[in-house]
C-alpha cells in the first residue's frame, strides 16, 4: 500500500492539540526484586508526568512549534505542572481543580528499566465536557486523546464532544489506548466503539493483543488497522509496527540504548509521531523517527525530554 492512510494526515503544519493527563510522577528506581513486607532500597524522585503532558512536551522536542495541552490538575501543583509545560514549549490550557489533586503515579523500575505503575488519576479523571469548546480546535491541525480519558465516565464525555467536533471540521484525530490493564477492565468492544472515526491508534504490544484478542503482535496490528486506517505499534527494544487498512505495511527497527527508565518511552514515541505527521512525513517515516525518540527517552529518569530539572512541587 503507497501513500497516507485516509483520515490520517492533515496538511503540514499547524497546531497539535493534546487532550489528556497531567500527572505527578513518583519514580522508584530499585536494583533488587522487591521484598514483600519488608524494605527495599530504592533511588526515588518526584518528577512531571502524565501519558498526555508527556506526549505533548516530546512533539514540541522533536520540532513541533505550536503544542497545546488540555489538562485538569489540583490547585495543589497547578502552577508547577504549568511552568514546566511552558519551559518545554508546551502551551498549557491547565483546568485547575480545587476538590481533587493532581494525579498522582508511583513507578517502580526495576534493574532492566522496566515500570510497573501505580496510579491515582485525581482530577485528571474529572476532566469534563464543561472542560471543552470547539474554539479549543481553532488553527490545530491534528488532536490527540490521551486513552486514559476513556475510562471514567467525565472525561470519556469530553473526548467524545473533542472527537465528534474534531471530525466536523476535519481535524485528524488519534488516541493512545494508553493501558492493557485499563483496557481490558474497561472492555475492548466498548473502547473500539468511543473511538469510532479516529484516524490513529497508537498501542504498544500487549494493548495491541488486548484489543484484537490476537496473540502474534503483527497479525493483531494488521486486524487493528480494519478497524482504523492506521495502526502503530510499539515494540520497546524490538523497534514499531506501521500497519495501514489491513496489512502490516512497515517493520521499524529498533535504536540501542542504554536503558535507565522505560517510563514515558511510549509518550515519546508518540509525541514525535505526531510532529512527524505535521511535518508531512509518512507514517513510516514518523515511525522511524519516533524510534529514535524512544530510545532517547529511557536514558533518562521519568517521562519527558532534556530540559531544566523541576524543583519539587512543594518548594
Amino acid at each position: 500500500m503507497t501513500g497516507p492512510a485516509r483520515g490520517t494526515q492533515a496538511p503540514a503544519g499547524g497546531a497539535l492539540l493534546v487532550v489528556g493527563d497531567v500527572a505527578t510522577d513518583v519514580v522508584a528506581r530499585h536494583g533488587s526484586a522487591l521484598a514483600h513486607g519488608t524494605d527495599t532500597a530504592a533511588e526515588i524522585c518526584t518528577l512531571p508526568g502524565g501519558s498526555g503532558a508527556n506526549a505533548a512536551c516530546w512533539a514540541a522536542h522533536s520540532g513541533c512549534a505550536d503544542v497545546r495541552l488540555l489538562g485538569r490538575v489540583g490547585t495543589d501543583a497547578a502552577s508547577w505542572h504549568g511552568a514546566l509545560l511552558r519551559d518545554a514549549g508546551v502551551h498549557p490550557l491547565l483546568v485547575a481543580d480545587g476538590e481533587a489533586p493532581t494525579a498522582t503515579v508511583v513507578a517502580l523500575v526495576d534493574a532492566s528499566a522496566e515500570r510497573t505503575f501505580l496510579t491515582d488519576g485525581g482530577a485528571a479523571l474529572r476532566l469534563s465536557p464543561s472542560d471543552w469548546s470547539p474554539a479549543l480546535l481553532d488553527g490545530v491541525a491534528r488532536l490527540h486523546l490521551s486513552g486514559y480519558l476513556f475510562f471514567a465516565d467525565s472525561s470519556r464525555e469530553l473526548a467524545a464532544s473533542a472527537l465528534a467536533d474534531a471530525r466536523e471540521r476535519g481535524v485528524p484525530v488519534s488516541v493512545d489506548p494508553a493501558s492493557a490493564g485499563f483496557l481490558a477492565g474497561f472492555g475492548v468492544d466498548r473502547f473500539l466503539s468511543a473511538t469510532e472515526g479516529v484516524g490513529v491508534l497508537l498501542p504498544n504490544a500487549d494493548e495491541v493483543r488486548v484489543l484484537t484478542g490476537v496473540p502474534d503482535t503483527a497479525d493483531a496490528a494488521a486486524k487493528l488497522s480494519r478497524h482504523v486506517p492506521l495502526a502503530v505499534v510499539t515494540l520497546g527494544s524490538q523497534g514499531a509496527l506501521v500497519a495501514e487498512s489491513g496489512y502490516v505495511t512497515a517493520t521499524i527497527p529498533s535504536v540501542p540504548a542504554a536503558a535507565v527508565d522505560s517510563t514515558g518511552a511510549g509518550d515519546a514515541f508518540t509525541g514525535a509521531f505526531l510532529a512527524a505527521l505535521l511535518s508531512g512525513a509518512t507514517p513510516a517515516v514518523a515511525a522511524e523517527r519516533s524510534c529514535r525518540a524512544g530510545a532517547e527517552a529511557v536514558t533518562r529518569r521519568g517521562g519527558r525530554p532534556p530540559g531544566r530539572a523541576p524543583d519539587h512541587p512543594a518548594d
